[in-house]
């Protein structure tokens, strides 16, 4: 373990910018003559007009310049990435699978280097990064395995485009560029605005050297949207977001005939009813802050019998109480690290006060570990967990997800009750339900509006053969996941399922 008085915090952002220097090492082509990073598009290394501050949220200082490209740019990256994909599709499957696995030799000779790159871009601790990575690798090797008998009788779209939030970099978007290129599409990817961006483009970098289609481009989502989403070389994009910005993707694809499946997000409920099982919900309830509940699958929203309120309180309080919030990286261990920036913990700061102001009850308020910082680090973007009880009904916590460390309780009299809070978003990725009771755990789970429903536990995305999407606002477009996921980019015989407007 570090010890905290000798290494403060210019030693450890010495150890980023460590990091940073052997990532120049290994991909000195990603980077211009004053160490900022490029934009690798078609087999080019674009320089931008300008470049954006990757700031880590676990010591708020500089961590890299990342390319900020203008929309003629990133229009012209569209022209050039489409090009590369007939040469492409016109490879054999069993070429294009080799030139992915060589690809992925070289994302393992790295891997270590990835994940403490990834850590510093978007506080993960090292065991949460480290499965972000290891996912997409063992993810894409599955792939691989099976892409044969998907590929039957299908071929490929075209262009994929692919605009997703910052929070899963390889096991969700990485998979996805890796996958769609097997499938014999071009690829082209938008770096996340809050980060992600540098052990991307030096994962993007490796697929390069590899042979694969594949391109990143950073920048303003106001400058981009335009090429990556309407522009007539697109073929499909996959989006992950939020509600808001996947709304007006849908309403500009809806008119068009590109293929599309948008992730967006929902409040993601665990129903609890004719219960007795606390141990087991205990441990569901620690682990449910797994990178500080920053997932599209967090659990935030528990809807409970009346009758079992002071029982799931005192278990909530038992579980939470011994979770560890600090640096992530400093040595001392923790639970998990810092939200992606200060601007987004305060945002939940005054979410909560302005509940409070508005009658919500904060029943349990979680503390900082003070021996997991060092005495002059920046901690605006670490934030405790919290219980919320009583929220009015137009709070805006109690109608969208927080995506943070915050927990709001509901409490209900009837069935019913129960449902209609448990559905309150109107559509989910996932959902749970805890019931001693087999027969009424159906029933319930039959009415929760959720893609996947979890009877006495909690639902995850899955990996490789298990499909994931959402049901009402929360998905739009095609179902991903196993041989969904290929089906959504490739055309052919097949029926493609989905979440449609229709």
């Amino acid at each position: 373990m570090l010890n905290t008085e000798l290494v403060g915090g210019p030693l450890l952002h010495l150890e980023s910018q460590r990091l940073l220097a052997e990532a120049r090492r290994v991909v000195p082509e990603a980077f211009d003559s004053q160490g900022r990073l490029l934009s690798p598009v078609a087999g080019k290394w674009v320089h931008p007009t300008a470049w954006f501050s990757a700031v880590s949220p676990i010591d708020g200082k500089v961590l890299a310049e990342l390319p900020l490209l203008d929309a003629t740019q990133v229009s012209d990256g569209v022209e050039k990435a489409a090009a590369e994909f007939l040469p492409w599709s016109a490879r054999s499957i069993d070429k294009r699978s080799r030139a992915v696995m060589q690809a992925v030799t070289l994302l393992e000779e790295h891997r270590d280097l990835l994940i403490k790159l990834l850590a510093w871009d978007i506080g993960k601790t090292l065991p949460t990064a480290a499965n972000d990575v290891d996912r997409c690798l063992a993810g894409i090797r599955w792939y691989v395995e099976q892409i044969g008998p998907m590929l039957e009788s299908r071929k490929p779209l075209g262009l994929i485009s692919n605009i997703a939030s910052w929070n899963y970099p390889f096991s969700v978007l990485m998979l996805n560029v890796l996958v769609q290129s097997l499938a014999g599409n071009s690829v082209v990817a938008k770096i996340p605005t809050q980060g992600g961006g540098v052990s991307l483009t030096l994962a993007f970098a490796l697929l390069r050297r590899a042979g694969l289609p594949v391109s990143l481009v950073g920048g303003r989502g106001r400058d981009l949207s335009e090429a990556l989403v309407a522009h007539p070389r697109i073929a499909g994009l996959a989006f992950i977001g939020g509600r808001a910005n996947g709304g007006e993707v849908h309403r500009r694809l809806r008119a068009t005939d590109k293929r599309y499946a948008l992730e967006m997000e929902g409040v993601n409920a665990y129903a609890i009813t004719h219960f007795t099982d606390w141990d087991s919900l205990g441990q569901q309830l620690r682990s449910s802050f797994d990178f500080g509940k920053q997932r599209c699958t967090a659990y935030t929203r528990w809807v409970v019998e009346k009758s079992l309120v002071p029982k799931f309180v005192r278990t909530y309080v038992d579980a939470v109480s011994t979770l560890r919030v600090g640096h992530p990286l400093l040595g001392a261990p923790v639970d998990f690290g810092p939200l992606i920036s200060p601007s987004k913990a305060e945002e939940l700061r005054t979410l909560i006060t302005e509940a409070q102001a508005h009658g919500a009850k904060v029943l349990f308020q979680g503390e900082l570990a003070e021996d997991a910082f060092t005495s002059a680090q920046e901690r605006g973007a670490y934030l405790p967990p919290a219980l919320l009880f009583g929220l009015p009904q137009d709070s805006e916590l109690y109608l969208r997800e927080p995506f943070g460390p915050i927990d709001i309780l509901v409490s209900v009299d009837s069935e019913d009750e129960l449902i209609h809070e448990a559905n309150v978003s109107r559509g989910a990725l996932v959902a749970s339900v805890a019931t001693d009771d087999p027969e009424l755990a159906q029933r319930i789970a039959s009415r929760l509006q959720a893609f996947k429903v979890g009877i006495n536990k909690m639902r995850s995305r899955g990996d490789r053969d298990e499909s994931f999407g959402g049901k009402g606002g929360s998905w739009a477009g095609a179902f991903v996941g196993g041989t969904h996921l290929v089906r959504a980019f490739t055309d052919g015989p097949h029926p493609l399922e989905g979440n449609w407007p229709d």
